[in-house]
């Protein structure tokens, strides 16, 4: 594939704010926006959206570029170091180098006439299990009683993906009631004034499916005390909290239980928590290889959420799932808050071969990574 054609505009994602979407040639890819976000994560544009589009808009050195396997992502990001004479191309901005290269590997695939997530492995055979959002609180919510843990997660136990999302629909629609909801947030998930252990005690009840959590505890944490509506916690006692929770309500997954710099914090709860828990790192690790090595080497977290445009990088996205793996850290790949109808998550998940993938369930934004995925089930079954 060689670069003839390149364009990038300013779109809506699905909270109204404007992001990238960026064309090479007759393929598209857009980076979706967070609104819970790490300090530690690459910066979504150098200067501005303003600024990056203007400069892919008018970025010749890209043109004429010839691409032909996920490798090659490799000059795309030497061409931005060079032109802009950046030590590491991420420097351009998390969303439009994420943009750029997803609509690259895009643009591979539909000239070799193969799926996307078949440019990255075409021996993936894997698909991952989803985590959906059911209900929130936290930054998440509109609510001003809700929980203020942000995410009550369905993780389904099937075998089949297929299975698995239709686990999630049904236990997003029955807890609809359990919960006493009637609207949603930003993320489809139910809205609700219950408590953290109301919803927990509402979700064990859950047929087929196993119970998480995204603490978010970054959001609540101020001046050494995680500040609750009802109590204030210090570390020790926010250890014991969640611990107790976990054996309580026999949660599986619970993610950024601690607050972001915390990596001993998080290695004293995991290594307390029950056997085949799941301790999350999100903005503890912010999807940064060098965050990783740190929570590798202090023992702080046994599972990684892994968000393409908190890197920017697909070449850094690989080394950090690979390094996962090599040292037995689950991998999710995550959606974000502000999300687009691209579908390419979908592909990467399966392309990468992680563990999970984190998406949602309700909303037009949240299903098209659902439907794709079970159209990958068919693809790779035939």
């Amino acid at each position: 594939m060689i670069i003839k054609k390149l364009a990038a505009r300013a779109i809506r994602d699905s909270r109204g704010e404007f992001t990238i979407e960026v064309q090479v040639n007759r393929s598209r890819a857009s980076a979706p926006a967070g609104k819970s976000t790490g300090k530690h994560e690459t910066p979504a544009y150098h200067r501005s959206l303003k600024w990056n589009l203007a400069q892919l808009n008018s970025f010749q050195e890209l043109r004429g570029l010839t691409l032909a396997r996920f490798e090659d992502l490799e000059k795309v990001e030497e061409t931005i170091r060079r032109k802009y004479k950046f030590r590491d191309a991420r420097k351009f901005g998390a969303n439009p180098l994420f943009a750029l290269e997803c609509a690259c590997l895009k643009e591979i695939a539909r000239e070799k006439g193969v799926p996307l997530w078949a440019v990255l492995n075409d021996k993936a055979r894997k698909i991952p299990v989803p985590v959906g959002n059911a209900v929130g609180g936290g930054l998440h919510s509109h609510n001003r009683n809700a929980p203020t843990f942000q995410e009550f997660l369905v993780v389904p136990q099937a075998r089949s993906f297929r299975e698995n999302y239709e686990i999630m629909r049904n236990a997003h629609r029955w807890l609809k009631r359990q919960v006493r909801a009637r609207t949603k947030n930003d993320e489809g998930a139910w809205q609700t004034s219950l408590s953290e252990e109301e919803v927990f005690s509402a979700m064990t009840s859950l047929a087929r499916a196993r119970v998480g959590t995204d603490i978010a505890a970054s959001s609540f944490y101020s001046r050494g005390k995680y500040v609750y509506k009802n109590k204030v916690l210090r570390k020790r006692e926010q250890i014991e909290y969640v611990l107790k929770l976990i054996r309580e309500f026999k949660l599986f997954y619970v993610e950024d239980p601690l607050h972001e710099e915390d990596f001993e914090g998080f290695s004293s709860l995991l290594s307390r928590a029950p056997r085949g828990c799941m301790i999350v790192g999100d903005d503890l690790t912010a999807t940064q290889l060098e965050r990783l090595n740190r929570a590798i080497k202090l023992r702080s977290i046994n599972a990684m959420i892994v968000k393409p445009n908190q890197n920017g990088s697909l070449l850094e996205l690989k080394r950090i799932i690979e390094t996962c793996k090599k040292n037995r850290i689950k991998t999710i790949l995550s959606h974000r808050s502000g999300e687009t109808l691209d579908n390419a998550l979908a592909d990467l998940a399966v392309g990468f071969q992680t563990d999970y993938i984190k998406t949602g369930i309700s909303t037009k934004w949240r299903e098209a990574k659902l439907k794709r995925l079970a159209e990958i089930e068919r693809e790779i079954v035939n």
